[in-house]
């Protein structure tokens, strides 16, 4: 197995970013209708994905021989929520981890994963959160494996072809 070193994501990476962008969702636009082609979205994304960063988070990437092979993106989010203790109305949000397929199974994942909650733990957070598409089968198993339990689960109905039906 390479040699894999975890850090900052720097100004430099961006290209490398935007490809891992790309590469997650064209995976998991494979999964479900509702995701927009890569190549439309990835620099937007990146964008927006930087700014959330930037406010009490980090974009991490996984780099080997001096190549980025994956990156995971986090911060702390705050809701109001009065049904919920205060340490889950301040979180720290996974937003996105990506591992390139030519090194996944090597338990990179779990290194991006262990160090953001590193970080996110060291800003004060004592939840970390992450979600899934229901079909990403191998997420959900790397993040179980990396120690995260589901939480809430979101249900989705399409109502369009109900009312199309009942026209």
């Amino acid at each position: 197995m390479e040699s894999v070193v975890i850090r900052p994501a720097k100004t430099s990476d961006r290209p490398a970013l935007r490809l891992a962008i790309i590469e997650l969702q064209e995976f998991e636009r494979r999964l479900h209708g509702t995701r927009r082609p890569g190549e439309e979205v990835a620099n937007a994304y990146l964008d927006w994905m930087l700014r959330q960063a930037a406010e009490g988070g980090a974009v991490l990437v996984a780099e080997t021989d001096g190549m980025v092979i994956g990156f995971v993106a986090g911060w702390i989010e705050r809701t109001d929520n009065i049904a919920e203790t205060a340490d889950s109305n301040r979180v720290g949000y996974i937003s996105d981890i990506c591992v390139l397929p030519s090194h996944r199974g090597q338990g990179i994942a779990g290194q991006l994963l262990d160090n953001i909650s590193k970080q996110l733990g060291a800003a004060g957070v004592t939840r970390i959160r992450i979600g899934s598409l229901a079909d990403n089968r191998s997420a959900r198993a790397s993040y179980e494996r990396a120690g995260f339990v589901p939480y809430e689960v979101v249900y989705e109905k399409v109502i369009l072809e109900i009312m199309v039906q009942n026209s």
